[in-house]
């Protein structure tokens, strides 16, 4: 299995830091964001793995090879002449690179996971509940936030909503909602945690995307409203054991991000 850490974001929310280097090189307890996610995939057994790059791509490329990509074979996915989103970041990555050996899309599944978000997950028991499955595997959980996936009660994705505004997608789950409560009230709210596997088959639809820019979630709701019922489309959820996660997006969270690092 190959992974691809996106690390292409500006950072914004981190400046000054990131006026000055790029979000996957900030430190956190003596590693980059970049190392402590690629040693977590190695550790994990997954050592081909592709960052993609936007916002000082040099640094992170020269970081890369400095360090001799920490025990991985990395490969970069250049975005430095437009940032994708996540979406198109994977799709730049499935039919650029052409990965398989036919030279073909991809023939293998991808886990794909954010540069900036520390978690204590067990890759492994994701990657058996994927392999056992054989349906594309999206890591959530029960945080409380404002945007939450509505899985229904076999874990499969059935659409979003933003709680702060009532906002529904897809809309025939907005119309259901307003006629038929009951028909929604049975999904599940749970946090997207910034990391999927996707089965070759779902990583040859999003290659088959005819926007370049685009994120994951709205592709995710693209396959909810196209009521996709085969397998090959399904997205299931997949919550972790004693989950505990961090998004360090914020410069006044890094002395905070420090402790949660130094404590996975």
């Amino acid at each position: 299995m190959k992974a691809l850490i996106f690390a292409a974001g500006l950072g914004t929310r981190l400046k000054p830091l990131t006026d000055m280097m790029p979000k996957a090189l900030v430190p956190l307890a003596g590693k980059t964001l970049l190392q402590w996610q690629v040693e977590k995939l190695r550790d994990a057994g997954i050592t081909d793995i592709i960052v993609n790059v936007h916002h000082f791509p040099d640094m992170i490329i020269d970081a890369i090879r400095a360090n001799e990509g920490w025990g991985c074979d990395i490969l970069i996915s250049d975005e430095r002449d437009q940032l994708l989103d996540t979406g198109g970041g994977l799709k730049k990555v499935i039919t650029s690179l052409r990965l398989s050996p036919q030279g073909e899309l991809v023939n293998e599944p991808i886990l794909a996971c954010n540069v900036d978000i520390l978690s204590n997950i067990d890759i492994p028991s994701l990657i058996a509940r994927y392999e056992e499955s054989g349906v594309s595997q999206l890591v959530v959980s029960e945080r409380k936030t404002q945007r939450y996936l509505l899985f229904d009660e076999a874990g499969m994705l059935h659409g979003w909503t933003n709680i702060a505004t009532g906002e529904v997608k897809p809309e025939k789950l907005q119309s259901q909602r307003l006629s038929q409560p009951e028909e929604i009230s049975h999904l599940h709210l749970l946090a997207f945690s910034g990391m999927q596997i996707l089965s070759p088959e779902v990583l040859k639809r999003i290659g088959e995307m005819t926007q370049d820019k685009f994120s994951l979630i709205d592709f995710y709701l693209h396959l909810c409203e196209s009521n996709h019922q085969s397998q090959m489309s399904n997205l299931q959820s997949f919550v972790p054991q004693n989950y505990r996660m961090m998004d360090v997006g914020k410069i006044e969270q890094i002395e905070e991000a420090e402790h949660f690092a130094q404590n996975l």
